[in-house]
């Protein structure tokens, strides 16, 4: 695609006029967590975590049949049922349909119903998909829908599940079209061969992966898609580098465990905790346009605010630089 394609300018939808949480850091709220991700989260839980987001005024929320199987959908739209349209925005996901099962695959993902996840990048299942989100949501509309995980389905995810897509946001049903993944040779080849407006990139662009930096992040600026960065805890060591802690949603090995283990020292030794490093790295890029942060409580969502308008000195920043060098 050439350079001077017009993107929907992803920022102001997402984000709008509204104030940037803490410190001018664009942050959005991620409901995996929600749907019961590595722990149950009663519905109470939920509602406290989304409230407690409501009230930091973050107003920009991203979710995902995947999560918890519907459930993060769920609870988001029950939250949201009578606040005004005009004031929040929301994402979710296509690519996987759901239907009833009697022993699904759970994801990792506790207190879920009993359906499976099937794949479907085809342009039904991409407009039944949506349909189902909505039904969940309880929402008339969705600001910006992602294209999720199409890891081994490009063919038809770029040949059918884009092009119904964009016809939506040429129709106006939706503002935004965009790709969630957690790599990046595929999205750069979406930002190629696409006029896609927002890449949702996770777990590679952080402390422990700035495998996006290379190319990915570049080539966005480029072109003037948008880039959200997700998955800055790397799915949790980088809050809390401690046995047990996960990396890419598996356990963390005792080498990563090391790795994140030495930016906390590094963080510790200028009173800076590491979780608001990881928090707050991505958006030094310029071409990252906010951060999206999971939480599961109302203390976690208080955490990450306090975390993204600490004023973080430039020495931290020059000694994680110098640590990810030397590696």
């Amino acid at each position: 695609m050439s350079g001077d394609v017009r993107h929907v300018d992803v920022g102001a939808e997402l984000f709008g006029s509204r104030p940037a949480c803490g410190g001018g850091l664009r942050l959005g709220l991620g409901t995996g967590p929600l749907g019961g991700l590595f722990a149950p989260v009663t519905d109470a839980e939920a509602a406290g975590t989304l409230e407690s987001a409501w009230q930091h005024g973050i107003r920009y929320f991203d979710t995902a049949p995947h999560y918890g199987a519907g459930l993060a959908e769920q609870r988001l739209g029950r939250f949201l049922a009578g606040r005004p349209r005009s004031e929040f925005a929301v994402s979710t996901k296509v690519g996987r349909l759901l239907t009833p099962a009697a022993d699904p695959d759970t994801a990792g993902f506790h207190g879920a119903p009993a359906l499976a996840r099937v794949p479907d990048y085809s342009a039904d299942g991409v407009l039944r998909s949506l349909e189902a989100s909505l039904a969940r949501t309880g929402l008339d509309r969705v600001d910006l829908v992602l294209i999720h995980d199409p890891d081994d389905h490009w063919a038809q995810a770029a040949g059918e599940a884009f092009p119904v897509l964009a016809r939506l946001r040429d129709e106006e049903v939706v503002k935004a079209v965009g790709i969630g993944m957690n790599q990046t040779a595929m999205l750069c080849r979406f930002v190629a061969e696409t006029d896609v407006d927002l890449v949702m990139v996770a777990g590679r662009h952080t402390l422990l992966d700035t495998s996006a930096a290379d190319e990915l992040l570049p080539r966005c600026a480029e072109q003037g898609v948008a880039v959200l960065a997700a998955g800055v805890f790397n799915s949790g060591v980088l809050a809390d580098p401690r046995p047990g802690a996960h990396f890419d949603y598996e356990p963390a090995d005792a080498a990563t465990l090391r790795r994140a283990g030495r930016l906390e020292e590094l963080c510790a030794a200028h009173g800076v905790p590491l979780a608001a490093a990881a928090l707050q790295f991505p958006a030094r890029h310029p071409a990252v346009t906010g951060v999206v942060v999971g939480a599961r409580s109302s203390d976690e969502v208080a955490a990450n605010i306090s975390h993204a308008a600490l004023d973080i000195p430039d020495a931290v920043w020059a000694a994680l630089d110098a640590e990810r060098s030397a590696r």
